[in-house]
């Protein structure tokens, strides 16, 4: 029985499929990162991974760490939401060093992130241990600062997610379009927010295991 991606979702390409593959030949559990700027389509690559190896594979996102909206609120970030210190990254780190430790009879609940509500949601992926390749994908698993820095070393690879600007920053303003605001304010978020992350992250690309592009023979 096949386990390929299905249609609705991009054919992987052979580069990142074999060495995909290499990882999950390794013994033990893998963790595998999926970093890039917002709108670079990460979401859709772990989807991808996990269709293509969905008997072992299991997807665990970076974004299930926001802070909630009122806390966001507390501390006068709301406004930023999505820059490095509007994530409890201290947790993210734990949930990490959990999931390279996971005993036979546990099962670590994830939390996940839901755009339609812009609220996290505690407990909502099951990663049970038999899970041989464990994808974790978002902006800031190769920065260098707080508890960011030490995401690089639970990690077996990080790929960077490479796209064109103009391609991912047209993306990203009808992604904010879809989920409520004006195209005048999806515009001047992706400006003033998005992009400085989005600069932020690119300037860390050098750091990764390989860089992914869907293009790739």
């Amino acid at each position: 029985m096949s386990d390929a991606a299905p249609p609705s979702l991009p054919e992987l390409p052979a580069s990142a499929r074999v060495r995909a593959r290499e990882l999950i030949q390794r013994s033990g559990r893998v963790l595998l990162g999926l970093v890039g700027p917002p709108g670079a389509g990460k979401s859709t690559l772990a989807a991808a991974l996990q269709a293509e190896f969905a008997s072992v594979a299991q997807v665990v996102p970076m974004d299930g760490f926001h802070l909630a909206n009122v806390e966001l609120e507390r501390l006068g970030r709301r406004g930023r939401k999505g820059a490095p210190d509007t994530f409890d990254s201290a947790g993210y780190v734990a949930l990490l060093r959990r999931l390279l430790v996971q005993p036979d009879d546990e099962i670590v609940y994830a939390p996940e992130f839901r755009r339609e509500i812009e609220e996290p949601i505690a407990n909502a992926i099951p990663i049970h241990a038999r899970t041989q390749l464990v994808i974790t994908e978002g902006n800031y698993l190769l920065l260098e600062e707080g508890p960011w820095a030490q995401v690089k070393e639970l990690l077996d690879e990080i790929w960077y997610v490479d796209i064109p600007d103009e391609v991912r920053v047209h993306r990203l303003t009808k992604r904010h379009e879809q989920f409520g605001r004006t195209a005048e304010d999806a515009a001047a978020w992706v400006a003033n927010t998005d992009e400085p992350n989005a600069r932020l992250i690119e300037a860390s690309r050098a750091r990764a295991s390989f860089v992914f592009r869907w293009d790739d023979a």
